[in-house]
């Protein structure tokens, strides 16, 4: 199983939060992009991919949203921010709520997610710096970790970076999405 961690400082955490202003949701937008490049592919889904977000914006950080499409996943790109906003608003304090097949959410701090993570996978931090991905080492169990366009929050990054592989996708700064994209891409040329 793949996964994508993608974290955000901003995104809200309240589905009442998430209005039709995606930008003043603490760039919603840019979750709902890089979801789309995570799990969607051309009249299919990626079913080998758990996509995290792990959202400490305003009000009630932090959040942790799972997607992975099962068969009985109801979902489309047009779609996302409903999406989003639903499992927001079915957020119960001290559970791990399953909102529809495959989507749960849960209050987990960004350090916790990666921790748990790490008992069973292989952590990679998308780095402009790091080694080239198309040289690095990666299995099956893999899980990729990058942040919106603020990046990801220097408090939990040094205890990141002892477990995590720094891995770079290429000589240019890249949107979030379009990086997911180009490791999709790596991992479906080596058929991981």
């Amino acid at each position: 199983m793949k996964h994508f961690v993608y974290f955000s400082k901003n995104a809200a955490t309240s589905g009442k939060a998430v209005s039709e202003d995606l930008m003043k949701a603490g760039r919603i937008d840019i979750a709902i992009h890089s979801l789309i490049q995570g799990i969607f592919l051309s009249h299919d889904f990626r079913k080998d991919v758990k996509f995290h977000f792990v959202f400490y914006g305003m009000p009630e950080p932090p959040k942790h949203i799972e997607i992975e499409v099962k068969d009985e996943t109801i979902i489309s790109k047009k779609d996302v921010a409903t999406l989003i906003k639903k499992i927001l608003y079915k957020y119960k304090e001290g559970k791990k709520i399953e909102v529809l097949p495959g989507c749960f959410i849960e209050k987990k701090s960004f350090l916790k997610v990666i921790e748990e993570l790490a008992k069973k996978n292989s952590i990679f931090i998308l780095d402009k710096k790091g080694e080239d991905i198309r040289k690095a080492e990666i299995n099956r169990n893999c899980v990729f970790i990058l942040g919106d366009h603020e990046g990801l929050p220097k408090k939990e990054l040094k205890r990141i970076k002892q477990i995590a592989v720094p891995v770079s996708v290429g000589p240019k700064t890249y949107f979030a999405s379009q990086t997911i994209a180009i490791v999709n891409n790596e991992l479906d040329r080596r058929n991981i």
